[in-house]
């Protein structure tokens, strides 16, 4: 065992001192030292695929891929069906010939006439059924020079919807006065359209010289929403008149409609009996502004502008009357 002298501690001592101070980096007086990185975490091996090495088979590739283009025969493809528009109603299949030659009701044959009779009941608005529609187109008080008057036109009809019976009525007169003009007519109307209808039937007068006529006629709804009324009459003494009348709804709101109007009578020559002058006979314009307070009733307000015309003036001037008339109106509108 070795053995150190107590005289060689001392300088044992110092040679230990001396010797870290001399390792020591005097760097670090300068700046602090950086931290050292830390080391990045060793990386896990993928597991061995065990395809590889094997020739593995193509998914199919989408449709216009290039690859699913190889091989194709092109010679027989139609080019042209790629340009064509896409199939339409003039390009589907008609319906076979024994399509509809069934019976019209045969579900009464599996379930019965009883148990089908309320089903029936049910889907008689998609059907051919009579209705009644009434309208009074213009119920009105005329404020002019000279007394006042009023004026009525209104009609209606019965029947389903292609055929029906129609009737219409229209007048006017000054208050202490006896009517001026008045009529009634019976139709026979014919739908010949989606819009219109072809009116066949009789006109009666009522006031002034007796007189019937024959009607033939057209009414619809033209295009751009103008309601039209058209007609021809043929009176018993031979005399040839035509009216043609149009108007417009212009809604302004939901419930305030502005209405223009115009009428206009011709004849093929001079009526003295009914003055009226051959020609174009009267106009007659004007413009009403109805509140619906509900669809099926509306007050208005308006006014409207009436001539009688080459010869008819003549015979208004001739009876007293003024042949240029402007009338304030006041009405209701109403139909069920």
């Amino acid at each position: 065992m070795m053995r150190l002298h107590t005289a060689s501690l001392p300088l044992l001592g110092l040679a230990l001192l001396a010797a870290p101070a001399a390792a020591q980096d005097h760097s670090a007086h300068q700046a602090q030292a950086a931290p050292a990185p830390t080391p990045a975490p060793t990386p896990t091996p993928a597991p061995a695929d065990p395809h590889a090495g094997h020739a593995m088979p193509m998914a199919d590739p989408p449709p216009g891929h290039p690859e699913a283009m190889e091989g194709m025969d092109h010679s027989t493809m139609d080019h042209s069906a790629a340009a064509s528009p896409s199939p339409g109603p003039e390009m589907e299949t008609p319906p076979p010939p024994e399509a509809g030659i069934g019976p019209p009701r045969a579900a009464d044959a599996i379930w019965g006439a009883d148990a089908m009779r309320a089903s029936r009941g049910d889907l008689r608005h998609h059907g051919d059924f009579p209705l009644f529609w009434f309208q009074a187109d213009r119920a009105e008080f005329q404020a002019r020079e000279g007394a006042d008057g009023y004026l009525w036109d209104v009609q209606g009809y019965y029947g389903g919807p292609t055929s029906r019976f129609w009737f219409k009525s229209e007048g006017e007169g000054s208050f202490g006065e006896r009517i001026e003009d008045a009529e009634i007519q019976a139709l026979f109307s014919r739908a010949i359209g989606p819009f219109f209808d072809l009116q066949a039937g009789v006109r009666q007068d009522l006031a002034g010289p007796e007189t019937t006529h024959a009607v033939l006629g057209i009414q619809g709804l033209a295009p751009y929403m103008f309601e039209v009324d058209a007609a021809v009459f043929l009176s018993h003494r031979g005399d040839l008149t035509a009216r043609f009348e149009a108007e417009l709804d212009q809604r302004i709101t939901q419930r305030l409609i502005l209405q223009p109007r115009a009428e206009f009578n011709l004849a093929a020559q001079d009526v003295p009996q009914l003055g009226i002058g051959a020609g174009l006979d009267t106009v007659e314009v004007g413009i009403r502004l109805r509140y619906e307070i509900i669809r099926e009733f509306a007050p208005y307000i308006g006014i409207e502008q009436s001539w009688r015309v080459a010869n008819s003036a003549d015979y208004a001037r001739a009876a007293g009357e003024d042949p240029s008339v402007t009338n304030f109106v006041a009405g209701i509108r109403f139909w069920f």
